[in-house]
Parts: structure tokens; sequence; C-alpha cells
């Protein structure tokens, strides 16, 4: 019987209907970076929490230098000195000034700020006890920077599913966040399955394979934020895969295998899940990785990949990935897209969608993008994703590109946007 193929977008809505983000945990906020809140974080105090100096140079009373000119020179008498954490405590008077440093509190009295630059000292050392002569007029706030200049006590200053950047992080120690809320990182089970399978240290015999696909998987779910956790190699036995595969269930938020048949692409591994939950999909329009079953296993999601390396790693980019961004309580899980020039024709001979393994550089010449596909998109082959930065995507239907086509480039070395 022949199984119903389904766009990729179609199977990626029917992944993300069946994920939520995990549950909240609370870490230091500097940890933080890189990942969305899970929760609003209000400040409990004005940022700034009072008017302070932007420059180095004199607080004054802006009405004292109203008539300052080059030849009219207002003199001042400095009384006093104010650093971040050394504060004046007296009152600035009519033809006083004190010396002030970035980042000070404006002491009473005053309303502006003279950069130290354009003041002349007349007497002194430019401290308290000196005189000071100014040669301009400047405006009340002047160089002053005014309490809740960025927010109020009580405003949100970053809003849940907003990913703080290492300036973010800052914003919220200033607001009083030691720590704050983000979505736990989903666990994620890998599991290889087949017979001839080995482990990476072993040597293989004739007819067996080392292992690549779980060191792809765990790689590519921790680089999209999850918590990879490796349940082995299972043997192509409907009994022991059972056995794992409900094993991983019961202990993540997500079960990933590749492979699974020794008769037929994942006969073992959609029977098992047809058996145990419910397939919601097992044939996509998608080169490479047509085979692919997606399905809840004790309400647990379960994606089954191809057992091809390279599909593996194309299959898990486009729904896993996406799935586990949606757990972090990502927005958008999907990578960018950009449009480059492809340098050469494209043919194609199937009838579904391609993702094929290319590299795009700027031309230096027109500042265009350009591309340049591997020349073997054979899905068994690793290298030619190792040293690709993108998937050049041609839609479905016969008809591939003629060289000097712009074309769709999905970037895999580039985040999707991390901002609501």
């Amino acid at each position: 019987m022949a199984k119903e193929m389904i766009s990729l977008e179609a199977a990626q809505a029917i992944v993300l209907d069946h994920v939520t983000p995990t549950p909240s945990v609370r870490i230091p906020s500097w940890r933080a970076s890189g990942r969305p809140l899970a929760e609003d974080v209000v400040t409990d105090i004005d940022l700034a929490p009072y008017a302070n100096s932007a420059m180095d140079g004199y607080a004054v009373r802006a009405a004292d230098l109203a008539g300052a000119g080059e030849d009219s020179p207002v003199i001042l008498d400095v009384i006093g000195h104010e650093a971040a954490g050394e504060l004046f405590e007296g009152v600035v008077g009519a033809g006083q000034t004190i010396r002030i440093m970035t980042g000070a509190p404006m002491p009473d009295g005053a309303d502006a700020v003279v950069k130290y630059e354009i003041v002349e000292v007349l007497a002194g050392d430019g401290n308290e006890g000196s005189r000071v002569a100014f040669r301009q007029a400047v405006p009340a706030g002047n160089d002053v920077r005014r309490a809740g200049l960025e927010a109020r006590a009580g405003d949100v200053v970053m809003r849940a599913g907003e990913v703080p950047s290492a300036a973010g992080v800052g914003l919220l120690a200033s607001a009083g966040a030691a720590q704050v809320g983000v979505h736990a990182r989903p666990v994620i089970g890998i599991i290889s399955i087949g017979s001839e399978i080995v482990e990476p240290s072993c040597v293989p015999h004739r007819g067996q394979i080392r292992d690549a696909n779980a060191s792809v998987l765990l790689a590519a779910a921790r680089e999209a934020g999850a918590e990879p956790r490796h349940f082995g190699i299972v043997p192509d036995d409907p009994a022991a895969i059972r056995e794992v595969v409900l094993r991983a269930a019961a202990e993540c938020d997500m079960v990933i295998t590749s492979g699974g048949a020794s008769s037929g692409d994942y006969d073992y591994v959609t029977a098992l899940v047809a058996q145990e939950g419910e397939v919601l999909f097992d044939y996509i329009s998608l080169r490479p990785g047509k085979a692919i079953t997606f399905g809840m296993v004790h309400d647990v999601p379960f994606l089954g990949l191809s057992g091809n390396p390279a599909a593996a790693a194309v299959g898990f980019e486009m729904l896993a990935r996406p799935a586990i961004r949606r757990m972090l309580g990502f927005a958008a899980g999907s990578r960018p897209v950009q449009m480059a020039r492809i340098g050469h024709d494209v043919p194609k001979k199937q009838d579904r969608r391609y993702y094929n393994r290319a590299r795009a550089v700027r031309d230096d010449a027109t500042g265009e993008l350009a591309v340049t596909e591997a020349k073997s998109q054979d899905s068994s082959l690793l290298g030619t994703l190792q040293h690709a930065n993108c998937l050049v995507m041609v839609p479905e239907g016969k008809q591939g590109y003629t060289a000097g086509d712009l074309v769709p480039c999905v970037r895999i070395d580039i985040d999707e946007a991390t901002v609501l």
C-alpha cells in the first residue's frame, strides 16, 4: 500500500502542534543570554535610579551661565567634588559649582554639567577651593542623564519570549533580577537502530558500519539548546527496539531514532509507533530523507529519521530543531532564508522538495551572495554537510535551476530571529 506523501510545511506544522514549551526553571540572569525568558521582568527601581552626570566636568546652575560668552566669562567658585560612590552633601548655590565625575549623582541645586575640556581653571587645581571660568551658556539638563531615562520602577524591561544578549543580562541585573525564569532545556533521547551498526570505537567488519548518526544528532540537539541523552545502538529486533524506545519516552521530552528497518524504510519504527501511540505522518516530500516517521509514543513526541547520515541531519534540521526551539520558548524555529545567485545548473529528476548541500559566499565584485552546491548530494556523505553553510531549496516539480538564477538558501550557520 502506497504511503501518503505530505509537504514539508504540513509535516512541520504537525510536529510543532505536538510540542509545547518546557516548564520554567530559574537560573542566574547572566546564564540567560541566548535563551528566551519564560516570564516578564519588571524593574523595582528607576533606571537610572537618580539624575547623574554624563561627563567628567562641573555641575552648575544653568541660570548662572546665561550671560557667558567668549569675551564675558562667568567665574564660579568650586565648593566640592563628587564621583560615583563619593557624594557631595551640600547644595550648589548661586556663583558656585562642584567638580563631578561621569555617573555621579547630580548635587542639589545644580541642573546642568559642563564638560571639563571647555572649562578654564583660573586658580587652584580645578577641585575644591579653585575658581573656574565658563565662556558659553548651557541649557538646563545639559549632559545630565535624568532619573528613569531607561525605565521607571514597575516598568517591564524585558518580556517573556525575548532573548537577552550580553547587554540584555546587564539590563536584567540593573532591574534587580539576579535570577530569571527560562524554559528548561528539553531532554532529547537519541537512539540508533540497525544490526549492522557498531560503536565508533570499534573497527567494523565487512557488512558493518560505525555509528555516525548518534554523534550527528547528539551534537545537533545540543547546538539547538537541548540536553541530548544517548540510549545506544539497538539491533533490528522489534522487541529490543520497543524496550529502548519506551524507556527513552519515559525519561525524555522527545525521542529521535535513526534507521530502523531491514526490509523496508521504517517498518519497525512505524509499526512500533502505531502500536504504542499514534502515527501522524511517515512520508514527506523531501530529499534527502523522505521516509520520516512522526507520532506520539505514550504522549511523547517521536521522530524516526533516515539511517543515511546526511538525510538524518537534514531531517533533524527541518523537523527536530524547530521543535526543540519551540520547547525552549523561541517564537520562530526555522533558519533564515537568503537569496543567492547559483553559479551552475541544478538538474532535478524527482517530484520532491530538494535541500541540496551548498556554500554561499559574498561576491566581492557584485556584493551579492553567490552559491555553489557540493559536487555530490549522496545522502551517505557527511563531509559535504561539514563544508556547507546552507541548503539550496529546489521546490516540488521536476524543474531545477539554471546557472544565474536567484535561488533560496536555508542558512544552517545562522540562528533564527531571537526576539518576538
